[in-house]
């Protein structure tokens, strides 16, 4: 084969049988090389296909594996997925330097913008839509719908807390403490009797907690009993427990936190079942609620306790005696203690109580220290006088 003069600005090589196919037609085509060395450009002629000739930059060649099996190397051009140059010559390899380096996508802005636009997406659900959902959609949840949904979570707390392989955590039933507990809610001017009504438990555990769960729901920790200096700080948390309940602060949360699929779950009437409830758990009994929910929670304590003769700062007491020795620490009253503006809170509290009105108890010193053995065993009644 006569090759063409060399070239001052380049150089041409033996093409020794080498091939192109340019991905319309699966037919070799016969080629020539030429390495323009001032241009960086790799010529390829076509001299049987009678048009002209193709210009490959060597940065933007790549090589391929050799599916066919064949002798040589099979190159590629970055810009164009289909055309292969099957080569025969080895020596023009060497004036290839980016053979193997791995393109970058094509389309990469491209797909950076749609990446980005569905975290957008899912980040506009999960803090725009979802909670949006959840505050419209809290009233249409049937009252029966939040009890069977607040019971389902309950014995699931229980289970979860007493460990695996566990009989589920102790409800305290002392007779006497529930009955100082009820005679507490009565005080508070807290409906009794009907099934909406609030039910209260004591759970039999060290944690210095208390929470809400939709359906009226309100548990305590025996922790957060044995922590309280008295009856007062018990009734301040109960109040805002209940506050909680009345504003349907539980629900929201749940619906929040089940998120999309959760909600049309629990439209649904999935109120007692699957993932949601398991889900839910974790996210109530340590429910961190919005500023205006905590606020709108402390208001109606603030109101309930002035009415039952109760000092409004019991609850500001509770807070920063329980922020002071706990500490911010997980599962110590959580939700009270995470928001940033509970010392203004603290200070509201106090703010609020009269100075000059002579507060009282909320129950007897009887029935304060029957509260406190509300989970003994060896709960004996006082002595007669």
């Amino acid at each position: 084969m006569t090759l063409p003069p060399q070239m001052s600005n380049g150089r041409y090589y033996d093409a020794l049988g080498s091939t192109f196919v340019d991905g319309d037609v699966p037919v070799p085509q016969r080629v020539t090389l030429m390495l323009d060395y001032e241009a960086g450009v790799l010529e390829i002629g076509l001299p049987d296909s009678g048009r002209a000739g193709l210009r490959w930059p060597v940065d933007n060649i790549r090589q391929l594996p050799d599916i066919a099996g064949q002798e040589g190397v099979v190159l590629r051009l970055n810009s164009d997925p289909l055309a292969r140059l099957y080569l025969r010559n080895p020596n023009v390899l060497k004036y290839l330097p980016k053979l193997k380096t791995v393109p970058a996508p094509k389309g990469r802005a491209r797909l950076a913008a749609w990446a980005a636009g569905a975290v957008a997406a899912v980040a506009l659900q999960i803090g725009v839509l979802v909670p949006l959902l959840a505050d419209r959609l809290a009233t249409y949840v049937p009252p029966a719908g939040e009890r069977a949904l607040g019971e389902a979570t309950f014995d699931q707390i229980r289970s979860a807390l007493a460990g695996t392989g566990l009989p589920p955590l102790p409800v305290c039933e002392g007779e006497a403490g529930m009955a100082a507990f009820e005679e507490m809610l009565v005080a508070l001017g807290v409906e009794r009797g009907t099934d909406d009504a609030i039910k209260l438990f004591v759970l039999d555990h060290e944690m210095v907690n208390a929470f809400a769960l939709p359906g009226g729901y309100v548990v305590f920790f025996r922790g957060l009993i044995d922590a309280a200096q008295g009856p007062n700080e018990v009734a301040a948390v109960l109040a805002h427990e209940v506050g909680h309940v009345v504003n349907r602060d539980p629900t929201r949360h749940a619906l929040r936190s089940a998120g999309s699929i959760g909600i049309l779950g629990l439209l649904f009437g999935d109120f007692a079942g699957g993932a949601a409830v398991l889900f839910l758990t974790e996210q109530l009994i340590s429910a961190r609620y919005s500023q205006g929910a905590e606020l709108g929670a402390d208001q109606f304590a603030y109101g309930v306790l002035e009415e039952a003769g109760v000092s409004p700062a019991a609850l500001g007491d509770m807070f920063e005696r329980l922020r002071d020795e706990y500490g911010d620490a997980e599962g110590v009253v959580a939700h009270f203690l995470s928001h940033p503006t509970l010392t203004s809170r603290i200070d509201k509290s106090r703010a609020i109580a009269r100075p000059d009105f002579r507060y009282m108890d909320v129950i007897s010193d009887d029935q304060w220290r029957d509260l406190k053995r509300v989970c003994a065993d060896d709960w004996l009644p006082p002595a007669a006088d």
